[in-house]
């Protein structure tokens, strides 16, 4: 009989061991945010207020319709790379299958980087390319030094090489600004005709933009033409010089070929943008980290090309956004 009993308690408290182990399993599960056959994408943004980026992001969001059982986790940093870092360390808590990082800047996304390989989650970082971006999984964007490149040579094409031009950056230290910069200054060393009389930043923003260009007219310095980082602040520049009556003195330049910049070269105001992909770049950065979280290999660089828009075929590119 005591054998029995002894026999019954063992089970009895194998049976425990078990039901406790299961319970265990589970809670580890939901902390760890697992979803049985759903990858879940961490999507770290450095705006949702950039007007380029939510291209980007729409992008995204069209892409993820397409895939079964994809969750995207967007986040916007509001622009604070401290914001965006803690945000970066919450996926990996979080233990997402995958990050997609469009850095703020290009100081703190190393940081970021390394947080992701430590935790063995894929990250790939979209648009903005910087120092140790080799580290990532990927890179999915464009080269910017080519973009200040085209748009130059476009405008010294149009000025026959010489002139006096003012440069409009980004948001300073950003990858975009300072390649794109780069890029112009290249073309402008070739022509002993060509100088820059004034730059400045309108941290890629119209009404900046706009400001930047009443100051540099109120300076009364003789500006050929103003090359700016991006269409919006470009649009801000055409508004000030428009309000001036100078514009038809001045050839102005941007990047990006947005919706609204195109309307602005189909009306010859804006002479020279650069397309740059934005919806391509985010459905390809989406798409490489779903590859990445499923363990497929995935190519280190990914490049979108740039592709120069003038009046003459600027149609072309009112269609692709429609």
């Amino acid at each position: 009989m005591k054998g029995r009993m002894k026999w019954i308690s063992l089970v009895v408290l194998l049976f425990s061991f078990s039901l406790l182990f299961g319970c265990n399993k589970q809670q580890e599960t939901a902390q760890s945010g697992d979803k049985p056959g759903k990858i879940v994408i961490g999507a770290a943004l450095p705006d949702f207020d950039d007007k380029w980026l939510s291209y980007l992001q729409d992008g995204m969001k069209e892409y993820a319709k397409t895939q079964k059982d994809v969750e995207v986790i967007y986040v916007d940093a509001m622009n604070d790379a401290n914001k965006q870092l803690s945000q970066v360390e919450n996926f990996v808590q979080q233990k997402v299958d995958a990050i997609v990082l469009i850095p703020v800047d290009t100081v703190s996304a190393p940081q970021m980087v390394e947080k992701a390989n430590q935790a063995n989650v894929p990250i790939v970082v979209v648009n903005r390319i910087f120092d140790g971006v080799d580290k990532a999984t990927a890179y999915v964007g464009s080269e910017s030094i080519k973009a200040g490149i085209m748009q130059m040579e476009e405008v010294a094409k149009i000025l026959g090489g010489k002139g006096n031009i003012a440069i409009i950056n980004g948001q300073m230290g950003q990858e975009a600004q300072i390649k794109r910069t780069e890029g112009n200054k290249q073309v402008i060393k070739k022509y002993s005709e060509m100088k820059i009389v004034l730059e400045g930043t309108a941290e890629w923003d119209r009404a900046k933009g706009m400001s930047l260009m009443e100051n540099w007219l109120q300076s009364g310095k003789k500006i050929d033409a103003v090359v700016s980082n991006n269409d919006e602040m470009a649009i801000g520049a055409i508004m000030a010089l428009e309000a001036a009556g100078k514009l038809n003195d001045v050839v102005v330049a941007g990047v990006d070929a947005t919706p609204d910049a195109l309307e602005y070269v189909k009306q010859g105001k804006l002479k020279v943008t650069v397309y740059q992909n934005a919806k391509g770049q985010g459905q390809a950065g989406l798409e490489t980290a779903i590859k990445a979280a499923k363990g497929e290999k995935v190519e280190k660089y990914n490049w979108i090309p740039y592709e120069l828009v003038t009046k003459e075929n600027v149609d072309e590119y009112i269609k692709k956004w429609q």
